[in-house]
């Protein structure tokens, strides 16, 4: 077991089988030592736990803890991506954040904490990245956040 998976086993996070992609496109894609990771949704055991929008059904705190989510399935896919080994990972170089939101929530970069804020659990210094964390009016099957990403591995 990888150093960063037993930290994240400290934290009591087990991480997951990486979700099937849900249409046409792979769930990553490798070009030289940058690994680009799809969109992730919040699935846990293949189901989403809450849906709605932020600000309107649902709170900057239930999209913190659904970007959390997104982000440990992120780490999933970087897994297979690194042949099992998350310390292979030398950066995580950028996060692209979409939050469903009401009309007038504005909070997305809060949300979104909830995946950077992971990310910096996980991979200490390494894990510190770039990003883009935008509201939308609607995301694939209700969702409340989704995020893809690029890591650097050696």
């Amino acid at each position: 077991m990888s150093k960063v998976e037993a930290k994240l086993n400290d934290m009591g996070i087990i991480v997951p089988d990486a979700p099937a992609p849900a249409a046409n496109y792979v769930p990553f894609v490798t070009s030289g030592n940058l690994v680009f990771i799809s969109g992730q949704v919040p699935f846990v055991d293949g189901k989403l736990q809450i849906t709605g929008k932020i600000g309107h059904n649902a709170t900057i705190e239930d999209g913190q803890a659904q970007a959390r989510i997104c982000a440990i399935n992120l780490i999933a896919q970087l897994k297979v991506a690194c042949g099992g080994d998350l310390d292979r990972v030398k950066r995580v170089v950028k996060l692209g954040a979409f939050v469903c939101s009401a009309d007038d929530f504005n909070g997305q970069p809060n949300v979104v904490n909830g995946a950077s804020d992971l990310m910096v659990e996980a991979f200490g210094e390494a894990g510190r990245h770039a990003r883009f964390a935008v509201g939308t009016n609607a995301l694939p099957l209700g969702c409340l956040v989704e995020i893809d990403g690029i890591f650097e591995i050696g």
